[in-house]
């Protein structure tokens, strides 16, 4: 008979099984040592949770308007993860001519070229915005990587979706005129085509700017812009607002 059962009663009488209470002591030892105990015990990871907080290898820096980030040339030693405001990435040629590759918003990865082998910096990050952005050291992100697969999926994830847009700007400015190139920059600016409400004001920026990014000059730009404005797919009312009609411009063929 189990030692947790007593048998309780006289002789004569029929006797009846009481339950000797189980030391709680006893009881919260085992469910911590069963494997649902432990599995509650295990910490989860959460990607988000780590690009939000600060702790070993990652602080937060405030970066003002128009402050360079890094500069090109300089030391591959972190990943950096916007958290607010928007970024910009240029490079510089030998002959000093400078071009614009990419403008970043929150949630957005940079810098990950250290992770790759990259000594020093191929090119250079601006705040085109008030920026707030994590700063991981290279050690601290290859570890995250190595260690927590939900991070490891999402970055990926990001990477691969980045990839999938430096080829659609590769193959926009080989086959598709400027009027087009510079609508699709519009609208990805304005964030036309991503998941959740598009933001239809783009962040202030130049025309010469535009001019890097889409390939050709000012002066067609302007121009463009112009036009644009008077067919209604753009208007300005203390910043560029962008309209869904845009899309018309680059669907027609």
């Amino acid at each position: 008979m189990s030692p947790a059962c007593q048998l309780n009663g006289s002789p004569g009488r029929r006797k009846t099984a009481r339950l000797t209470p189980i030391d709680p002591t006893l009881q919260t030892t085992r469910s911590a040592t069963s494997p649902s105990g432990a599995a509650k015990k295990r910490r989860e990871f959460d990607p988000h949770a780590f690009l939000a907080t600060i702790g070993e290898g990652r602080k937060l820096v405030l970066f003002q308007k128009k402050q360079t980030i890094f500069s090109q040339g300089d030391p591959t030693d972190a990943v950096f993860y916007i958290q607010t405001g928007k970024v910009k990435l240029t490079v510089v040629s030998k002959t000093g001519k400078e071009a614009t590759i990419g403008m970043l918003g929150e949630r957005d990865f940079f810098g990950e070229g250290s992770l790759a082998g990259q000594a020093l910096r191929m090119g250079s990050a601006t705040a085109m915005t008030d920026c707030t952005v994590l700063r991981i050291d290279k050690k601290v992100m290859m570890e995250a990587l190595h260690r927590e697969h939900e991070f490891s999926d999402l970055f990926v994830a990001y990477l691969l979706a980045r990839n999938i847009r430096y080829e659609e700007d590769l193959v926009d400015q080989l086959f598709n005129s400027s009027e087009k190139r510079l609508a699709r920059i519009l609208l990805l600016l304005a964030h036309f085509g991503k998941e959740g409400k598009p933001e239809s004001v783009v962040p202030k920026i130049s025309q010469e700017m535009l001019a890097e990014m889409v390939g050709t000059t000012r002066s067609r730009v302007s121009f463009f812009m112009n036009r644009f404005r008077k067919l209604g797919f753009i208007h300005y009312n203390g910043g560029l607002q962008v309209h869904t009609s845009l899309l018309n411009v680059v669907l027609h063929d």
